[in-house]
């Protein structure tokens, strides 16, 4: 017999008995749309982490340690001198800004709520890895004069305008003591959503006093690979300008973005091979159904066998018939549920994107669907070898006697 003489057979027994195959499909289906909607999940939302947080891999911070020195005196702040050692003598940096930190009140009519201030550079929300969603940065200028402008976050825009964020834009909120203009809104990254950004020297002069000392240094590696080379020599620089001899005496941090973030992405990897691993149990239920189904056709059929069988029918043939017919039945099913699942993954991008932006949107992974349906095949194959060899091994004579 042919394979397409087979197939063709295969196809007429499962219009034969379209309710049971259709039930007997409905494993395979539900599986195989499980796993494409689930890596089309995990794919966007590790795409929406590195479109939120890919910019912190080649981010590194530096701080004041917290208590006393080990084997030294108090704690010294860290200095606007410390950022331009760093700027002059660590080649692998491509950026690095001071921060001077603090929390206070922000009033607005009648609403009022504490949030975040920082005051920094205008280049900090390339160092923070944030961008803005309406209005502009402060400029050198403002920086200069210490012009009373202020970019809010989304949390305090929430608080203070009801989430207007056009109403905000140009409004006048008051920080303190002093009167600021709103001149730009930041964009929600999960982090510090409660942050008022001003300039440096608007902080030291109306927010936060302070001489030239700040509270964090943000900078940025020129590329990822770089970061742990620039990581020494922010140690070593920042070493010899505090007159640091013994390490144990270090008076500072300094920390690297990256490694969290390596660690979030294998964490998501290791989260998306579980899910699927969980979703591929209704397949394995599917492939039971298939098993069942062609147990029961071999004895239904058992005449049918007889027959072919005394007519010089190998057992090869009674074997690769039955063989193709549960591939064939599952075959099926992994193309329905490949469909059902690139229609899910295509509706759910879309309402992912209208409702939970930040999420990640979820994209349709040609290589999960390859895998589906060689997977399905595959259960087909297995889940037909043994009552096709059952059925193969019937004698002719058995076979012809069964009612």
């Amino acid at each position: 017999m042919k394979l397409y003489e087979a197939v063709r057979i295969a196809l007429r027994a499962l219009r034969s008995n379209k309710l049971r195959s259709g039930l007997t499909m409905i494993g395979i289906v539900i599986g195989i749309a499980a796993v494409i909607v689930l890596v089309g999940l995990g794919e966007g939302v590790k795409s929406g982490f590195d479109r939120t947080f890919g910019g912190l891999a080649t981010a590194i911070m530096v701080s004041k340690i917290e208590g006393a020195v080990p084997g030294g005196g108090p704690v010294r702040q860290l200095k606007e001198s410390d950022v331009r050692a760093l700027r002059h003598h660590a080649p692998d940096l491509g950026l690095v800004t001071p921060v001077l930190s603090g929390y206070g009140p922000l009033r607005y009519g009648t609403q009022s709520v504490n949030g975040t201030i920082w005051g920094s550079t205008s280049d900090v929300l390339i160092a923070h890895s944030r961008e803005l969603t309406l209005g502009g940065m402060f400029t050198a200028a403002d920086e200069k004069r210490a012009a009373k402008v202020v970019l809010l976050g989304p949390a305090l825009v929430d608080e203070l305008f009801d989430g207007d964020a056009v109403r905000a834009l140009g409004s006048e909120v008051r920080i303190s003591r002093t009167t600021f203009s709103v001149i730009g809104i930041v964009r929600s990254n999960g982090d510090l959503d409660d942050i008022a950004l001003v300039p440096l020297s608007s902080a030291r002069a109306y927010l936060l006093g302070g001489d030239d000392t700040i509270t964090t240094i943000l900078a940025k590696a020129v590329s990822v690979d770089r970061v742990p080379a620039a990581v020494d020599q922010v140690t070593n620089v920042l070493s010899e300008q505090r007159h640091i001899r013994d390490p144990s005496r270090t008076d500072f941090e300094v920390n690297a973005l990256q490694s969290q973030v390596d660690r979030v992405h294998e964490f998501l990897g290791y989260l998306t091979l579980f899910i699927v691993a969980v979703a591929g149990i209704s397949l394995l239920v599917g492939a039971v159904g298939v098993a069942n189904i062609m147990l029961v056709s071999v004895t239904e059929r058992t005449r049918e066998i007889g027959i072919r069988r005394a007519l010089g029918a190998p057992r090869a043939a009674i074997i690769r018939q039955f063989l193709i017919e549960s591939a064939t039945l599952a075959g099926v099913g992994g193309f329905l549920g490949t469909l059902v699942g690139v229609a899910l993954v295509i509706v759910g991008a879309r309402v992912i994107a209208e409702s939970v932006p930040n999420l990640g949107t979820p994209t349709v992974s040609v290589a999960a669907i390859g895998a589906a349906l060689g997977t399905s095949l595959i259960i087909g194959l297995v889940a037909g070898c043994y009552p096709a060899v059952r059925a193969a091994r019937l004698r002719p004579i058995d076979a012809l006697r069964h009612e």
